[in-house]
């Protein structure tokens, strides 16, 4: 089945930090690892392409740890991650699905991605792109 394209608006808790994303595939993934299950970040990755930052690009900073692939992007403001360059796709962006306008979350379907054991389970959301 294919899914009709979507485009959403979200951003930061303050709203300094604005984006629009267009959506191809309401799934999102659930992780478990250290960061994600302190932030409560529901992942939806999407090509560059996909993403458009409205506002607030000076209002962002960045947090890198481990590897220092993954660029954490915040709200120096608020503190809240509306988006990020993951480790898994560096060159795509990756959007909080909470940080969507309005009910946009009731629309996905979230799946649990054992991230806290990243290295053996990785290839499972690499191999599950479209």
């Amino acid at each position: 089945m294919h899914e009709q394209q979507s485009t959403y608006e979200g951003g930061c808790h303050c709203g300094k930090v604005r984006f629009r994303v267009v959506v191809d595939k309401h799934e999102a993934d659930d992780c478990n690892c250290s960061i994600c299950s302190k932030k409560g970040f529901l992942h939806l990755i999407v090509p560059p392409e996909s993403f458009t930052l409205l506002s607030g690009a000076e209002d962002l900073t960045t947090y890198t740890f481990n590897t220092g692939v993954a660029k954490h992007t915040f709200c120096r403001h608020c503190g809240i991650h509306p988006f990020y360059r993951p480790r898994s796709h560096p060159d795509c962006f990756d959007v909080n699905v909470r940080c969507l306008d309005g009910d946009a979350l009731s629309r996905f379907r979230l799946v649990p991605f054992d991230g806290a054991n990243w290295e053996q389970n990785i290839h499972l959301l690499r191999n599950r792109e479209s």
